[in-house]
């Protein structure tokens, strides 16, 4: 019930959009769409369940940045197959990942350091953020090899060129937003990424007094 409160009311209407396009879906006996419909659902709710399990805020933009970003993967990508029909779908996708990974690379970083960057400079956190976002970004293509070699499926479609273009992305997608935190760091502005950040670090402020203290100095 709680999570229900704390996620407004434009959250409420996708996850209902989402259950009941997969309850039609299994009324139509369209199996495929039922289950990509049930999954996307179900991924969504794993950032509110884990914020809520680890006693964190997230805003709504954040909540909403990730249900689009499965809804856009595997409901648009894989049951109305857009990976297929537009070319740079599966580019656009990983660039978000890995802004949005390296933001939640920085935001960890910050938090282990309680917002002290005496402790850690901006750029050793901008640095480890980067790392973040290039790590994840090449777990996955490990996954999708490990998919073709051992199902036979073809996730990586081109094979090397398909890889490489993926991770250039990944590096590209990690540099934004390691800049970001840098210069969010450094000057407490880093644009729209900026305010983002300094939206989860107010509403859970409790994970980042010394920062909190040395804006009040």
């Amino acid at each position: 019930m709680k999570l229900i409160r704390d996620s407004g009311g434009t959250m409420l209407v996708i996850w209902a959009m989402l259950l009941g396009t997969a309850l039609v879906a299994l009324g139509l006996a369209r199996w495929s769409l039922a289950f990509v419909s049930f999954a996307t659902l179900v991924l969504s709710l794993v950032p509110p369940l884990l914020a809520a399990r680890w006693s964190l805020k997230l805003p709504l933009p954040f909540l909403l940045f990730t249900t689009l970003f499965f809804f856009a993967s595997i409901f648009l990508g894989e049951a109305f197959d857009f990976y297929e029909r537009l070319w740079w779908w599966d580019i656009a996708l990983h660039g978000l990942s890995a802004v949005g990974f390296g933001l939640t690379g920085f935001l960890f970083v910050f938090m282990l350091f309680e917002g002290d960057r005496f402790a850690a400079p901006p750029s050793a956190i901008a640095f480890i953020s980067f790392c973040v976002a290039m790590t994840v970004g090449a777990i996955w293509e490990v996954f999708e090899y490990m998919m073709d070699l051992s199902f036979g499926l073809n996730m990586q479609k081109s094979g090397l060129d398909d890889t490489m273009g993926d991770l250039i992305v990944d590096a590209l997608g990690g540099l934004l937003a390691s800049v970001t935190g840098y210069f969010y760091l450094r000057r407490n502005a880093a644009g729209l990424l900026g305010r983002g950040l300094s939206q989860f670090i107010q509403m859970n402020h409790r994970l980042y007094r010394k920062y909190k203290e040395r804006l009040k100095k």
